[in-house]
């Protein structure tokens, strides 16, 4: 049995906390929320906090984007997942709910990404698959210097000499991240200066969305908070840094828990079960269109590019870093529970809600059609011969925001999945963006990223 109000309500108490937030992510991937008083948390729990129709039509760049349905008029509530209680240990007397967008009839009122997710979770509970996941997130931090914004810190990748001179940021951090009941079971410097990469244990699809949202706050806060820092999720801050993804690991489930159903001990060169293999020419078949769920932002097109480990084209392989969907090896002992799938075209300014329930629907689909997917690549696909990529089905994945969103609004699963006023607005909100964004020059863009994810 889940957590009551009352039990919110008392522990918010105990932990002698003023201020609550109530937080959601909106279509443009940034967390936004208001704050509820101790006092009034039982009530606010129980009715909601009022939030004008508007507001999900507001982009990243916090211009409003005039949406028909999203019109400053009207109220719907933002409603909290008792669950999802944690104290957030780097602002004085605060606490974090996760909340649903909900209609005057307590139901989606259209455009609430949460129960997007939460739809696409039911969908797989049809077909008797609960789907777990987690994201796996690259980040920099930066300082800001005389007016410039550059990497902080440096060392070589996965070294001690990186991993030292951050140690005690990263200790604050991953102490912070713990804290929200997030377990983590990696924490290492990355490729580019300044960047670093934490690995946080799966989880059910709506848990392993919500611990996303929990964790880009914990790192953000910390870092700013505790250290006058800059944490950037941004997919590509830097012009001459690597790109940042959130690698999605996935694998569905039995709905008992009892059977990974990626798994396969005969498989071989196989690699995966029949229903794995299923799955994954879905993801693959909905690849260039789910691209803009998962790799939302006009800056994520920096990252997505051959060569760059980023997964730039619609490929498969067995650990293989440049394709999009890397089949991981599993771990001696624990083969059933280990294998997994990773999607490696996405990146942490996404909205996860959205990734997690694009990628879900995307391999049901393809369970339901019964695909099989193509040979999986060997090697880098970019270098692959055009017949080698003609037998691995390899095809570039979208180079613009622009192209995915067409795609996205071509697509026959996903697009109509979303709803009409969800994906009028993320079409909406994201082409206001690019238009605001191409008027920019290209630091300009990247900074304002950089400053937002």
């Amino acid at each position: 049995m889940g957590a009551t109000i009352d039990d919110v309500v008392a522990r918010a108490r105990e932990d002698d906390v003023r201020l609550i937030r109530f937080l959601y992510c909106d279509p443009s991937g940034v967390i936004r929320g208001k704050n509820v008083h101790v006092d009034r948390l039982a009530s606010r729990m129980h009715e909601g906090v009022g939030l004008t129709r508007g507001q999900n039509a507001v982009n990243m760049l916090d211009h409003f984007v005039p949406i028909e349905g999203m019109e400053p008029v009207g109220e719907i509530r933002i409603v909290p997942d008792p669950d999802t209680y944690t104290l957030l240990d780097w602002v004085p007397r605060t606490a974090g709910l996760l909340c649903d967008q909900l209609g005057h009839d307590w139901t989606d009122w259209g455009s609430c990404t949460r129960s997007f997710l939460k739809r696409a979770n039911d969908a797989a509970a049809a077909q008797g698959i609960r789907f777990m996941a987690s994201l796996e997130n690259e980040f920099y931090l930066a300082e800001e210097v005389g007016g410039v914004v550059r990497p902080y810190m440096d060392g070589p990748v996965y070294s001690s000499a990186g991993m030292d001179r951050v140690a005690d940021v990263m200790d604050d951090i991953v102490s912070a991240v713990e804290s929200q009941g997030l377990e983590v079971e990696q924490a290492i410097n990355e490729y580019g200066p300044g960047q670093q990469e934490i690995a946080i244990r799966y989880a059910d699809a709506l848990r392993a969305a919500d611990n996303q949202l929990k964790f880009r706050d914990a790192v953000r806060g910390v870092a700013e908070v505790e250290h006058g820092l800059i944490a950037s999720f941004a997919a590509k801050p830097f012009a001459d840094g690597v790109g940042s993804g959130a690698h999605i690991h996935f694998s569905p489930w039995s709905t008992d828990g009892s059977r990974n159903l990626l798994h396969d001990p005969e498989a071989g060169d196989r690699l995966l079960s029949p229903t794995g293999r299923q799955f994954v020419a879905g993801v693959l078949d909905h690849l260039p269109a789910l691209v803009a769920l998962t790799c939302p932002s006009f800056n994520s097109y920096e990252r997505l590019r051959p060569q760059a480990w980023a997964g730039a084209t619609v490929s498969w392989g067995l650990d293989n870093r440049e394709c999009s969907v890397r089949v991981a090896s599993s771990f001696r002992g624990r083969e059933m529970e280990s294998t997994n799938v990773e999607l490696k075209a996405c990146d942490p300014s996404c909205n996860p809600y959205l990734a997690l329930g694009g990628l879900i629907l995307a391999g049901l689909d393809g369970i339901a059609r019964r695909l099989e997917p193509p040979d999986p690549a060997t090697k880098d696909p970019s270098v692959m011969s055009p017949e080698e990529q003609q037998r691995c089905g390899i095809a570039p994945l979208p180079t613009s925001l622009r192209a995915a969103l067409a795609n996205l609004q071509a697509d026959s699963v996903l697009f109509p999945a979303l709803g009409d006023l969800l994906g009028r607005c993320i079409v909406g909100v994201r082409t206001a963006e690019i238009e605001q964004l191409e008027a920019m020059s290209p630091e300009e863009a990247r900074l304002a990223h950089l400053r937002v994810f």
